[in-house]
């Protein structure tokens, strides 16, 4: 069956942190690390926090300041009273603007790319309900035919009610659906357990022997959404 619809993660898909705002808050309390290097510690704090004991004991929240912590540590930023109070200034931002604030350059290209295969977008994160207007702000809204947030609908990935929630607003069909995250245990699995195909993004391949299509950016995903790769 032709694929039709995709849905996609936002945070380290289409929206990632602004590592400048986080190192400026961090500077505010005496500790020093560059942008540069927190994004390069990035991707290998996310594959420590990507176990299934971890994402079944937390919750998105929870989550998430662990993973500023574990990017920290990888960075080689000891955890102290100054972190800490950074991250809790951090989390106040986030919680009334969002931090998941940088757009990679090229993202609406692709995104305009993909909707011009005649696929439909949609947004399916874990979220705290400012992911909407935050879409908006960043003019990404208009490729989405829906953005669904989790703390509005009430279920966070890998809860399967989620992804039975976009199935049912977009009017998609599981057959002709891939979902593309990247977390293997909360976007894979989750897509998984709702009937979808589930696809991760992994752009710095550190999941070599993950059981599911991968791929290392969205500019590939489209390349293979138009090589009929998902259909």
């Amino acid at each position: 069956m032709p694929l039709e619809t995709v849905f996609l993660d936002a945070g380290g898909v289409l929206v990632y942190p602004n590592w400048t705002r986080i190192c400026a808050a961090l500077e505010g309390y005496g500790v020093r690390v560059g942008p540069l290097d927190l994004a390069a510690a990035e991707p290998f704090a996310k594959r420590r926090l990507d176990a299934a004991g971890t994402i079944g004991a937390t919750n998105d929240a929870g989550r998430g300041w662990l993973y500023f912590n574990l990017v920290l540590e990888a960075a080689g930023v000891r955890r102290s009273e100054a972190t800490d109070a950074a991250l809790a200034d951090l989390r106040a931002f986030h919680m009334a603007n969002n931090l998941w604030e940088h757009v990679p350059a090229g993202i609406p290209d692709v995104l305009a790319a993909i909707a011009g295969l005649g696929v439909r977008l949609v947004v399916v994160s874990n979220a705290n309900g400012t992911l909407r207007a935050h879409f908006r702000r960043l003019g990404l809204d208009r490729h989405f035919m829906c953005i669904l947030d989790s703390h509005e609908e009430g279920f966070e990935k890998p809860d399967p009610r989620l992804f039975a929630t976009a199935l049912a607003k977009s009017g998609a069909d599981p057959a002709s659906t891939i979902h593309v995250g990247d977390l293997y245990e909360v976007d894979v699995v989750g897509a998984r357990a709702a009937g979808l195909r589930g696809v991760l993004l992994d752009e710095q391949g550190l999941y070599e022997d993950a059981d599911c299509p991968r791929v290392r950016s969205l500019h590939e995903l489209q390349q293979q959404i138009g090589a009929g790769a998902f259909d």
